[in-house]
């Protein structure tokens, strides 16, 4: 009989995938990276499907057992509402990968993989926006955020399209002046936003593409446009009004709690934007301990794993020490 591990942690995002096996001691038994999780687009069966092969090639390398795994601890991409990680949790337990499964959103991975204890508030800023918060007793913060109707405002996508309204109607003359409305076509070696418009209209320029706008509109802003700040203002406004709503419903705005920030928009660590956002939440939320996490969110669902079937605090170090 091969070697068994004690959690089986999958971190499931939109681009790319990581699943870890983790031993009673805290060592990384074996691990892989795959595609993306994409169940709103191909079904939850086919995205577990591709899951399967990722898990499968991590096994492939090692003598492992998938039979002796105790708790599959997975954080995943579009498991957006409670019916979602049910419908989720209910296709990973028929895989039989472990003897226990709990399915969270992958912000929360974010989240345990940036603290010391179950215990703050995460936000991720990246192709989209999200937030949740959480307690060692159990209790969560969240939000939908699937979109507009849900009442979100910003992430990469958002931000790129935002700066070409405004520089479309700087060029036509319904809006105010912007250098927007010459920083963006130059990106793809145009001269109008006209030709960007059409580029992107006619598939010239791939759709997929635009998210390579928002560094451009991020640029313009530190360069002193007006209009191009304004935006990048609101998305650190938008960032703390999630944290700060996250950390009353969870009774953490007068405690020390820490404000994890995750996702690629984010991760750049633009100055206004992250000086902006530093700014707004003292005010809010004096206590809050900001800090952009650096360590993979894997690390965050195997340590939700390792915190589920009660592992001492010696092991999750470990495990920590692993992805310093």
């Amino acid at each position: 009989m091969g070697v068994r591990a004690l959690v089986l942690a999958i971190d499931a995002g939109n681009s790319k995938s990581d699943v870890a096996f983790v031993g009673e001691d805290g060592s990384v038994l074996a691990a892989s990276r795959g595609p993306g999780f994409q169940p709103h687009r191909v079904g939850a069966r086919a995205a577990l499907d591709v899951l399967a092969s990722t898990v499968a090639e991590a096994l492939a390398a090692t003598d492992l057992s998938i039979d002796g795994v105790r708790h599959v601890s997975a954080c995943l991409a579009n498991a957006d509402f409670p019916a979602e990680e049910a419908e989720l949790a209910a296709g990973l337990r028929a895989r039989a990968w472990g003897g226990t499964v709990e399915v969270r959103n992958d912000t929360f991975a974010i989240l345990r993989a940036g603290a010391e204890e179950p215990r703050g508030v995460a936000v991720v800023c990246g192709a989209g926006i999200n937030c949740v918060g959480m307690l060692p007793d159990g209790r969560t913060a969240r939000f939908p955020s699937i979109g507009r109707i849900s009442g979100d405002w910003g992430g990469g996508s958002w931000l790129a399209e935002e700066a070409m309204w405004f520089a479309a109607r700087a060029e036509d003359g319904r809006g105010e002046p912007t250098r927007l409305a010459r920083t963006l076509p130059a990106h793809f070696g145009l001269e109008t936003v006209y030709a960007l418009i059409e580029a992107l209209h006619l598939g010239r320029i791939p759709w997929e593409r635009r998210h390579e706008l928002t560094p451009v509109l991020f640029a313009t802003s530190a360069a002193g446009d007006a209009v191009a700040r304004s935006v990048v203002d609101r998305q650190a406004e938008e960032i703390v009004a999630l944290s700060a709503v996250a950390l009353g419903r969870l009774g953490l705005l007068e405690e020390e709690a820490p404000v994890l920030l995750g996702g690629s928009v984010l991760a750049a660590r633009h100055p206004q934007l992250d000086g902006r956002i530093r700014e707004l939440l003292a005010l809010r939320a004096p206590k809050a301990a900001v800090r952009v996490v650096s360590e993979p969110p894997v690390l965050g669902a195997a340590l939700l794993g390792l915190d589920h079937v009660g592992a001492p605090a010696e092991v999750r170090a470990r495990l920590r020490a692993h992805y310093a």
